[in-house]
């Protein structure tokens, strides 16, 4: 009883087969911490350097890290042409992986971003005095960020509140605002960043990154399907490594091929769609009503339809510009009432007779 109350007194050296034991547990259990992390996030750039395609905002932000003052900024552009990535790049090297935390607020749409949050959060931490240095000796800059990513769902009440807190905290505050639709931001806003279009990554761009990955993952893909692949994901290239890593993990070791890119990427089969056309051009509703009710059971999205048939007939050179024209436009209507929730039934029907109209007139 005594020997227990007084463990903490009582010492006993670990014999070199204990401390065998306990050195192999130890490195066991950091093997089970290297946990596998989506591609999206491993190969995400970790400096501005490793930036594809973007030359105007990489020298901006170059600039900043030579010891030149940061701007507000703004970025807009598609999905997945790397905004998020190259400003979290830019922070991590200005502040290195100390101050990276403290010096640097970012809140995106999951986030609550009323007009209470830019009163109360935002506005807090701007106003908080910078301090600290970088442990590596290199020069820390003056200032904090805060990024507001997918800022253009930003309500125009919480964008108005962010106009004095961007004026007021200038001296120590540095805002970077990300979007896809610049013209849903206010003018005031941007007048007082300076904006930066992210242009969607060319083929040969995508290409190059999704082979690199495919190589350092040991993935078997034929260069014909890295360009199915790119083709798919329309630019996309957080898509299309995402793509990338499920046909990978649904493969099992062979090799990717075009049909499992298809099933993971929701994309219709092109024999599908040559389907929806012959059916159109049949003339009979019956077989049209048909096509239709098939692309539905089996489980096709009505916007992917849209848009390949949207690609299908820009291509087709057995159609006048004037019919290419009256097509586009119900695309367009039919488009805007999927978005509205209308029922895809009826809207690809209403959609498949304005193709059947033009296609047999050709007849």
């Amino acid at each position: 009883m005594q020997a227990f109350l007084k463990g903490t007194s009582i010492t006993t050296k670990p014999s070199a087969k204990d401390r065998g034991v306990t050195a192999t547990a130890g490195s066991s259990g950091e093997n089970k911490k290297a946990k596998p992390i989506p591609w999206v996030e491993k190969y995400r750039p970790k400096c501005v350097d490793e930036v594809a395609f973007q030359e105007e905002v990489v020298a901006v932000l170059k600039k900043s890290l030579e010891g030149a003052d940061l701007p507000n900024l703004l970025f807009y552009g598609p999905p997945g042409t790397g905004k998020t990535s190259t400003i979290l790049a830019a922070a991590r090297e200005l502040f290195g992986p100390d101050l990276f935390r403290s010096r640097v607020l970012e809140l995106n749409a999951s986030d609550e971003r009323g007009i209470q949050v830019v009163r109360e959060k935002v506005k807090n931490f701007a106003q908080l005095a910078v301090s600290g240095s970088r442990s590596d000796g290199k020069p820390c800059p003056p200032f904090k960020i805060v990024i507001l990513d997918e800022a253009d769902s930003m309500t125009s009440a919480a964008q108005a509140a962010l106009r004095r807190t961007m004026e007021k905290e200038s001296k120590a505050t540095r805002f970077c605002l990300i979007c896809n639709y610049v013209s849903r931001i206010i003018e005031p806003l941007t007048s007082r960043c300076s904006k930066f279009r992210f242009k969607p990554l060319s083929d040969k761009i995508q290409q190059q990154r999704l082979l690199d990955i495919a190589e350092k993952e040991n993935v078997k893909i034929s260069n014909e399907g890295i360009e199915y692949l790119v083709k798919v994901s329309e630019g996309d290239l957080r898509k299309a490594i995402t793509f990338l890593q499920s046909a990978t993990r649904l493969t099992g070791g062979k090799e990717v091929m075009e049909k499992v890119i298809t099933d993971i990427a929701g994309v219709i089969p092109a024999e599908t769609i040559g389907g929806i056309f012959a059916a159109c051009k049949s003339g009979s509703f019956d077989k049209l009503e048909a096509a239709v009710k098939d692309l539905i059971n089996e489980g096709h999205a009505a916007t992917q339809l849209v848009s390949q048939l949207h690609d299908a007939v820009v291509e087709n050179d057995n159609l006048s510009d004037k019919q290419k024209s009256i097509i586009t436009e119900k695309l367009a209507e039919v488009d805007k009432c999927l978005t509205d929730g209308a029922d895809e039934y009826l809207q690809l029907i209403s959609l498949c007779a304005t193709l059947m109209q033009q296609l047999t007139q050709n007849c």
